[in-house]
């Protein structure tokens, strides 16, 4: 089989397609790409050359003290890339709706697609005033949401067959969200699920595996939906077994994973495979070919598209090659609480592999209906006049509001959606009523070409940089940052998992960094890889970097504690979205530079104790 690229001619394709099945290690190393010119190997040299021409003249810094200044930094980072210019449409959406991602929110801990913008739901929430006395209360994502959800009693081959009554507002994300993904109704069914964990599991437990069926897996992390698939899928007696990935750059180890596929055609059981488009933690890219050849070879196929940028669902892979399953998560609002839901898309054609379990109910499906919330008040607030409070309460649904006075005399109000003069206030309409997906919107009027192009120049001078710091007084170089997976590549993900070493080669922490980082009002996470595979000649490296799976750091107010079976290696992670600008990889950058000094972590400890007096409990 050998595909062809269905992209416009015109753009480049970023996702992976393979011009051939030659599975020979050179074409597996250098075609990785699509078939056209511009994603070959003259992108990857150009790439790399113009990625490292940002720093000049400086090639290394010993002293965070030495670092250009931001301005200069982001001029040596147009000129490299003056393509860079033509994302500002990203900026001006940037700076008018999400007005709360600044240099005192720096967000890299935030995956998925959100669906509302940050100014939307300002404008849903406003403050209220209290006539009386002291206070306003800003009301947050959970207590007025653009919607609630609602748990079903029914299994998931049910509510794939028969479905059921939809609300309005269930009906109109639906189709929106099945119109940002580029996915057809014809060919997929549509499931509200209450998170990822939740569908991992959802599919693992109506999955209609045969005897002796096997669940392969291509992750080089752990993660908690894929943990709870594969205990689902022990219990059902189905045999487990995972791609590896080779040190140090961590790509796939093709010939096992190749023929653990091919034995399926043998076999003939029904199995599943689960397959990511890239690597959430190291960005590290994975070919559409694979998940081609495991249809070939009899496998049902689940595409987790959690890890994927917006808008690249709209490309060449789901017009080519259509999975079983597919799950994706989609977030209130960026940034903000990640609160929201996941989706579970099953193809039509494939829910004969489902099991039909009667009157046994799956957990997690949901519905989505209006919102409805009863609120207490606080009880020092004293109300004069009911005519006046009902005044400043803002026009929306609320089914009932109680507000206790010092005499606990209790004053009810009813307000309602169904003036015209309040939806206009509040900028709906009957149409739209609390469906405006804006932050769905703004993907859409960005692109997938122009997204894509804007995170890779910002992740790739991120690795580049954060290469460049070097301990001082060091005969080797040692490098304060170790990169895991791709450095500097242009069909890498949009997210960096790295360590730091103090100027001994210990590793610091990830959980330290982490909390350090978001003293400095930069959020960051912490990952564990695993399924890593070292040659015999790399045994002492390999015991170098292995780490068992528990982690506790105490101290700086912390205390905390990972667990995670078996051995792999502990990282920190950054996660580029598409409204990430340059002053925010400056300033991880800029971030991460304190740690050449020897006593950063020392001066930080001393400066926790001097300005709280007692431990915060994480």
């Amino acid at each position: 089989m050998q595909p062809s690229c269905a992209c416009d001619s015109s753009q480049t394709c970023f996702n992976g397609c393979f011009s051939s099945l030659n599975f020979s290690e050179e074409s597996h190393n250098t075609s990785k790409s699509s078939t056209n010119d511009a994603t070959g190997t003259n992108l990857n040299y150009y790439f790399a050359t113009a990625t490292r021409s940002t720093l000049q003249p400086y090639t290394q810094f010993t002293n965070f003290e030495s670092l250009p200044p931001l301005q200069e930094s982001y001029i040596n980072f147009t000129k490299a890339f003056p393509q860079f210019s033509t994302t500002s449409l990203v900026d001006q959406i940037r700076a008018e709706d999400y007005s709360h991602l600044s240099h005192s929110n720096i967000c890299f801990d935030y995956t998925g697609y959100g669906l509302f913008s940050y100014a939307q739901h300002q404008r849903f929430c406003p403050t209220i005033s209290f006539p009386s006395s002291s206070s306003s209360l800003p009301y947050s994502t959970n207590e007025l949401p653009f919607f609630d959800v609602s748990f079903k009693s029914v299994n998931l081959h049910s509510q794939i067959l028969y479905g059921g009554h939809e609300s309005e507002i269930e009906s109109r994300i639906r189709e929106r969200i099945m119109a940002f993904m580029n996915v057809s109704e014809a060919d997929y069914t549509l499931v509200f699920i209450a998170n990822e964990v939740s569908a991992f599991k959802l599919v693992a437990d109506s999955f209609q595996f045969q005897s002796n069926g096997d669940l392969l897996t291509v992750y080089d992390h752990s993660n908690e939906a894929l943990d709870k698939m594969i205990s689902s899928c022990k219990t059902q007696g189905v045999r487990i077994i995972s791609a590896e990935f080779n040190w140090p750059n961590l790509g796939i180890e093709w010939r096992k994973l190749k023929k653990m596929i091919m034995s399926r055609r043998e076999k003939k059981k029904r199995g599943l495979f689960v397959f990511p488009i890239h690597s959430r933690v190291t960005g590290t890219p994975y070919s559409y070919i694979w998940m081609s050849m495991a249809q070939e070879n009899g496998w049902h196929v689940l595409l987790d598209l959690c890890a994927l940028r917006p808008k690249e669902m709209d490309t060449l892979g789901m017009s080519m090659f259509k999975p079983d399953f597919m799950i994706c998560s989609f977030y209130k609002v960026f940034g903000e609480n990640p609160s929201g839901f996941s989706c579970l898309f099953v193809k039509k054609s494939s829910i004969s592999a489902l099991k039909d379990s009667g009157n046994v109910t799956s957990i997690g499906i949901i519905s989505l209906v209006p919102p409805f919330k009863q609120f207490q008040l606080p009880e020092e607030s004293v109300i004069s006049d009911e005519k006046s409070v009902s005044n400043t309460m803002p026009e929306i649904e609320i089914k009932e509001v109680k507000w206790a006075s010092s005499s606990s005399e209790i004053v009810e109000l009813r307000t309602s959606l169904n003036s015209s003069s309040s939806r206009n206030r509040l900028g709906l309409t009957n149409e739209s009523v609390g469906i405006e997906c804006r932050g769905l919107d703004h993907a859409d009027s960005v692109g997938l070409i122009v997204i894509t192009s804007r995170t890779k120049y910002l992740t790739n001078w991120l690795v580049n940089a954060l290469k460049s710091l070097q301990h001082p007084h060091h005969e080797s170089g040692l490098s304060l940052i170790k990169i895991y997976g791709p450095k500097i590549n242009p069909q890498r993900g949009p997210i960096v998992a790295f360590n730091i070493f103090d100027w001994k080669g210990e590793k610091v922490d990830p959980l330290l960094v982490q909390k350090l980082a978001d003293r400095n009002n930069i959020s960051l996470s912490c990952a564990f890889l695993q399924n890593i595979r070292f040659l015999d000649k790399n045994e002492e490296e390999k015991q170098r970097a292995l780490e068992k799976g528990v982690y506790k750091v105490e101290g700086l107010g912390l205390s905390m504690k990972k667990d995670n079976n078996g051995s792999g290696i502990f990282v920190v992670t950054a996660a580029l979205g598409f409204l990430t600008n340059f002053e925010d990889t400056y300033m991880l950058w800029d971030f991460v530079s304190r740690f050449l000094d020897a006593d950063f972590v020392e001066k930080e400890r001393w400066r926790y104790m001097a300005l709280n007096q007692k431990t915060i409990e994480i």
